[in-house]
């Protein structure tokens, strides 16, 4: 595969799909969600060649591709791979078509669109994984913006025009925000390569003052809060994953999201390392504010969709938690979690999703017995409840195992209090979890719902309310490697460890060292 450019195969394989689909006809509905299928599938099996093509024991960009594009400004098409970045688009590329295919029979209006909103946000997301350009960064950071905005507004519930304009609003202003930020550093470093600025301030006497990294951290983490989103930026989330459809929440919960805390690993913290030990105690206060909050706030929740939405907010604030504890075992916990919130809160957001269309209700209130008449669905849902609680032998114990095995052994920014409130949230999350199985699952069967098979649905009328069927084979696919990656993650991480250690061991190693040398501010020479 030497000399095959990979990375940009993967990245605009997608947007040749949405070019693609914009000439079939609309009356076909069925040939652009094929075409859809194909062409995300087709880029998850290249992206595969990602992962077992990958050299793991070293930290380097691997599959780099570099071209002059604007060289007069220092911008450049500049794409790499890393043990940072591949977990994260590798899920990517999986969940993508397992989003159109869950769809099929939910998004029946309008599907031309909906497939090529799909396929752009596909392109724009594997932007950000895999730019090593600041400028081309930003282009795809914003370019997300466009195709989730019309995918809440168009296809959402009732109140999707206010969701989708509170989600555009509030990640726009952060992104606004970033640019200003790249804009400065670029001015300090005449460059907007990524590869050549950490070089340059890695060096002996390249660190930026303390200041300039102050300012030029808050602007990148202010953007990477809101898309993360880091409590108290989480307003736009709760309105925007009950509101927009399940394949839209799912793109958002499982891969979007996971742009904030990539940014926070990449740019954040190596770029500006003295800021970052400057901002330990308030990203853990805040992470851990989060992780408690979220789950509380789920506890109270009626609608099953809200239950989910809080209790991501809950889960990310490990993965925060992880990052700035910045031990080798915290920042793997939180690479890890990435990976496994992706899988495990896209599972529950497609379970709700498949219990909605065939009950036409999220309320828990309005459920019961469902495992009587849906066994297989009460089943895997069983599996990833369990791992979105964190039990032993799933993804998510691992994850948040060395997350807050990692956060206690940083004894010397104190951060083991951090640790045993944040596994509280471990305890909490059974609690709303259980809360939530039990009362929609168990108990006596709702007189509304009957099984296929039931006899009570043989009455005059063939019917006794709502006869709910299990999974079908179409759900059952979009599940099972879900299913298979939860058991697999669970049981044997090693493969996924591997592929992140070299790179986490050099930010860890990288973060232990203390900073010598400053750039004078607005000057872009160094001085020793």
């Amino acid at each position: 595969m030497d000399g095959l450019p990979l990375l940009s195969i993967v990245l605009f394989l997608p947007l040749v799909g949405a070019v693609l689909a914009l000439f079939v006809p609309g009356d076909q509905p069925g040939t652009s969600r094929r075409l859809a299928l194909a062409v995300s599938g087709v880029t998850f099996l290249v992206s595969l060649l990602l992962w077992f093509g990958f050299a793991t024991g070293t930290a380097a960009f691997q599959w780099e591709e570099r071209v002059p594009w604007l060289p007069e400004y220092g911008i450049g098409y500049h794409l790499g791979i890393d043990g940072i970045s591949i977990l994260l688009v590798l899920l990517t590329t999986l969940m993508l078509p397992l989003v159109i295919l869950s769809v099929s029979t939910t998004i029946t209006t309008r599907v031309k669109e909906f497939s090529v909103m799909v396929l752009l946000m596909e392109t724009a997301i594997l932007g950000t994984l895999l730019s090593l350009d600041l400028f081309l960064f930003y282009i795809f950071f914003e370019l997300m913006l466009v195709p989730m905005y019309m995918l809440v507004g168009i296809w959402g519930g009732e109140r999707r025009l206010y969701a989708a304009m509170k989600f555009f609003l509030f990640t726009m202003a952060g992104g606004v925000v970033m640019l200003v930020g790249i804009i400065g550093l670029y001015l300090l470093m005449g460059s907007f390569d990524y590869v050549e600025i950490l070089e340059a301030i890695t060096a002996p006497g390249g660190a930026l003052s303390f200041e300039m990294q102050l300012w030029l951290f808050a602007a990148f983490a202010l953007a990477f809060a809101i898309k993360v989103p880091l409590f108290p930026f989480h307003a736009w989330l709760p309105d925007a994953y009950s509101e927009a459809p399940t394949g839209a929440t799912v793109i958002m919960s499982a891969v979007m999201v996971k742009v904030g805390t990539y940014g926070f690993l990449r740019f954040c913290i190596p770029l500006f390392p003295t800021a970052a030990h400057d901002a330990v105690w308030t990203v853990s206060i805040l992470a851990t504010v989060g992780i408690v909050y979220g789950a509380l706030i789920a506890a109270m929740q009626h609608d099953m969709k809200r239950v989910v939405a809080y209790s991501s907010i809950s889960h990310i604030g490990f993965v925060m938690l992880g990052l700035f504890a910045m031990t080798t075992e915290s920042l793997q916990g939180s690479v890890l979690q990435m990976l496994n919130h992706g899988i495990s809160t896209g599972a529950l957001f497609l379970l709700v999703g498949f219990l909605h269309e065939r009950t036409r209700t999220r309320m828990i209130s309005d459920l019961g017995g469902i495992a009587k008449v849906m066994p297989v669905f009460a089943g895997i849902f069983t599996l990833v409840m369990f791992s979105s609680a964190g039990l032993p032998f799933t993804n998510g114990f691992v994850g948040e195992f060395l997350i807050l095995a990692g956060t206690f052994k940083n004894a010397t920014d104190g951060l083991q209090p951090f640790a045993i409130i944040g596994a509280s949230g471990v305890v909490l999350s059974a609690v709303y979890l259980l809360w939530m199985y039990q009362r929609a699952m168990q108990g006596p069967v709702n007189p509304a719902f009957s099984a296929p098979d039931d006899e009570t649905s043989k009455v005059a009328g063939g019917r006794a309310g709502l006869v709910l069927g299990d999974l079908t084979v179409r759900e059952l696919i979009v599940l099972l490697p879900l299913a298979a990656l939860i058991i697999w993650i669970g049981v044997y991480p090693r493969p996924f460890l591997d592929r992140t250690a070299a790179s986490v061991e050099a930010i860890s190693a990288r973060m232990a060292q203390p900073q010598s040398g400053v750039l004078a501010s607005g000057t872009g020479a160094r001085v020793p």
